[in-house]
Order: C-alpha cells, then sequence, then structure tokens
C-alpha cells in the first residue's frame, strides 16, 4: 500500500501544485469562501466523493471509504489575510489587499491531494476520511460552528489531523510537539468613562488617559506576579484610544488587547484577573467602564498518542534528519484546537522555508510563500497516518 499511494501521489503532484495556485490567485476573507469552496466540490465530485457545502457557511465536509474502521478526519483551512500582496508570483492574487499569507492555499490543495489519491483506494481503506475544508481560521474562527453544525458525527469521527506549513523551518522539515503546542487566544476590548474637565483644572474630572495608564501597567503585573513564573502568558494592549486636544481631560478612552495561555486553567486565571484588576483601579479612581472580554480560541493540546502515530510514519518518509521534536509552544493561536478538545487528535509543522529559491518572508507578510515541493510529503503523511491510525487498536 506505501509504495501503491507514493507512486499516485507522484502522479499527482503536478495538480496538486497547480490546484494551490489557482487557490492562490483568488484568495478570500473568513466565511466568503466562495469560489474556493466550489473549486473543493468540483474536485469532490470529479472523483465520486459525497460531500456536503455551506457547513458553517462555506465549509465543505467530504467522506471517502467505506471501511467499519476508525473514522480519520482531516482539517485544512480555507481563508486568506487583508494584505496587499507584493511576491511577483505569476499566480499572484488577484484581488486588492487580499492575499493567502499563511498557507492556506497550500493547506486546501493538500487535503484535495489527499482526496484524490484516497479515491483511488477507497475500497481498501480499513475505515473512513472525513475531509474537513473549514473556512474563517483567521477570524473569527470557523471550527466551533462546524463543530456546533455536527461535522464530527455521522459518521462520528475518532481522531483529527492537521498541518500548518511553517515559515520558520526549512522545506521538509516536520515539527512535532507533544501536548501544548499553541497557545489560546482571547481578547477583550475596555472603555474607561470618566468626566472631562479644562487641562488646567484636572481636580474638575477624571483622568481617563491617567487611569488608562494605570490599567496598563497593572496588567503586565498579572503576568509577572499572579501566574506561575514556569507557565507561558501573555496580556498585550495593542491599541488605545482617546483624548480630544492637549489642554482637555479626556473623558473616555478605549483599550484593546489580546490575551495568551498555554493551559485552561492559566486562561480562566487571566479573565478573571484581568475583570479584577480594571474593576479596582475604576473604583478607586471614581471611573465607570465597560469590558468587553472574548474567549475565542483555546489551547491546542496535542494527544500524544496521535502524535507518535505522525512521528513514526514520518520518519518511514522523510528520515530521522528531517522529522524534529519540537522543544518549545508557540504563543501564536489556531482554531484547530477547538476540534482537539472534542476528540483526540495532533497537528503537525511542515517547513516551507527555501532560502534558495528566495522563500524566506514570515507569515502574514506581503511577500509569504512557500515552497511547492513540499506538498506531496505532506499529502503522504496525512493518508499514510491516517491509515496507520485505522489499523490501530484501543
Amino acid at each position: 500500500m506505501r509504495k501503491r499511494l507514493q507512486e499516485l501521489i507522484t502522479e499527482i503532484e503536478p495538480e496538486i501544485i497547480e490546484l494551490r495556485r489557482q487557490i492562490h490567485s483568488c484568495p478570500e476573507a473568513g466565511f466568503a469562501e466562495e469560489k474556493t469552496a466550489a473549486l473543493i466540490s468540483e474536485i469532490l465530485t470529479r472523483e465520486g466523493i459525497e460531500h456536503e457545502r455551506e457547513v458553517a457557511q462555506t465549509g465543505v465536509v467530504g467522506i471517502v471509504g467505506s471501511g467499519s474502521g476508525p473514522v480519520i478526519g482531516i482539517r485544512a483551512d480555507m481563508d486568506a489575510l487583508p494584505i496587499e500582496e507584493k511576491t511577483g508570483l505569476s499566480f499572484s492574487s488577484e484581488k486588492e489587499n487580499m492575499m493567502h499569507a499563511c498557507g492556506h492555499d497550500g493547506h486546501v490543495a493538500i487535503l484535495l491531494g489527499v482526496a484524490i489519491a484516497a479515491a483511488e483506494i477507497a475500497d481498501e481503506l480499513p475505515g473512513k476520511i472525513k475531509l474537513i475544508f473549514q473556512p474563517a481560521e483567521e477570524g473569527p474562527g470557523g471550527a466551533a460552528p462546524m463543530i456546533a453544525e455536527g461535522v464530527l458525527e455521522n459518521p462520528s469521527v475518532d481522531y483529527m489531523l492537521s498541518l500548518h506549513i511553517w515559515s520558520k523551518e526549512e522545506a521538509g522539515y516536520i515539527g512535532l510537539k507533544q501536548g501544548a503546542f499553541f497557545a489560546s487566544a482571547d481578547e477583550f476590548d475596555l472603555d474607561i468613562l470618566t468626566e472631562s474637565a479644562h487641562g488646567a483644572s484636572p481636580h474638575q474630572g477624571q483622568d481617563a488617559i491617567l487611569i488608562a495608564s494605570k490599567i496598563v501597567q497593572s496588567l503586565q503585573g498579572i503576568v509577572s506576579r499572579n501566574i506561575d513564573p514556569v507557565k507561558s502568558a501573555v496580556i498585550t494592549v495593542g491599541k488605545i484610544m482617546g483624548g480630544y486636544r492637549r489642554n482637555v481631560i479626556a473623558d473616555n478612552v478605549r483599550l484593546e488587547a489580546t490575551v495568551r495561555a498555554l493551559d485552561t486553567e492559566v486562561r480562566s486565571l487571566l479573565h478573571k484577573r484581568i475583570e479584577e484588576v480594571v474593576a479596582g483601579i475604576c473604583a478607586s479612581e471614581d471611573a465607570d467602564y465597560k469590558l468587553d472580554y472574548r474567549k475565542l480560541y483555546p489551547p491546542l493540546i496535542n494527544d500524544e498518542k496521535v502524535v507518535d502515530h505522525i512521528y513514526q510514519e514520518a520518519l518511514k518518509i522523510a528520515g530521522q534528519e528531517r522529522v524534529k521534536f519540537i522543544d518549545d509552544p508557540t504563543m501564536g493561536a489556531e482554531d484547530f484546537a477547538h476540534f482537539l478538545q472534542q476528540r483526540p487528535g495532533a497537528m503537525f509543522l511542515l517547513g516551507g522555508q527555501n532560502p534558495d529559491k528566495g522563500i524566506t518572508a514570515p507569515h502574514h507578510h506581503p511577500e509569504f510563500d512557500f515552497d511547492e515541493d513540499i506538498m506531496a510529503l505532506g499529502v503522504e503523511v496525512f493518508l499514510t497516518t491516517a491509515l496507520s491510525l485505522m489499523n490501530s487498536r484501543p
């Protein structure tokens, strides 16, 4: 079976690359991936793969195989970013201020490669592969809505797999991490509401800018004094808006922030302490406030068993030198984490950087690209790991 899969993947590799380029040239924002979804549906229909469209608005879900063994869900995200492309590629974005700057075009093409190859061996699969093309990973998040609409049921998924093309590592590198891999991502908007006054008479009002300054400083104390030093947490106030002119005491200021953690207990503690700090400072300054705290993506926690299956298969394909365990997690976030809250599974990294080809730009950069030669590797790791999990016993 392994040799046959390799032959199939080699045969379809040019089509996988062409599909990636077609998707790249027509980037679409989250929950607006209409043309991408139509292309996916076209390929699945051609291959005779039963599928459903408009799952969580623009998502597509297909099923390959009829075996009675485990069902393996494989997820690819479809959305692009509001960035003006500056790669100079012949298949650059045809849309102003919109590009695939995070590799999602590659993720979709790789999963389509899985679909095409799996369709050829569908009768031999001991279980089933559920192909999950997810909208809106970059925001506001498409995983949770897909789960709410039953994507993990009918048939019930036993294990989940996903990958992320990674610009920090060389092409062909496969990165694995047990346990916590990506951080949670929450955010809040805080409006501080006070009474204005003339800048020469500050005692007649409450200075929202001064109060905001105290809150920003105190928030950093949560990380340094309330969180266990061996655990990771981030509170970043990335935007402050307020004030009218130099001689007016501001009566309102808005803070916008992101909050990150690698485990659920720290995540909950951050939320609790942020609310307490804001309430305490505003009370002491006789100020009103409105706090809109939004919990978005949970920490992404890889399952050890699934990681081991990926590792064993990746070793056979890529060799020891190109398969590595990653020491430190990233404080970036990934909404694949929602799937891993529901089912055991794992995400792995697929290196995409190639300095010899001038491919070095980071994610979310106008010049981002990846080495297309890695996509066949992604297809093979997905398929062999899926087969390994189908043949595993509890």
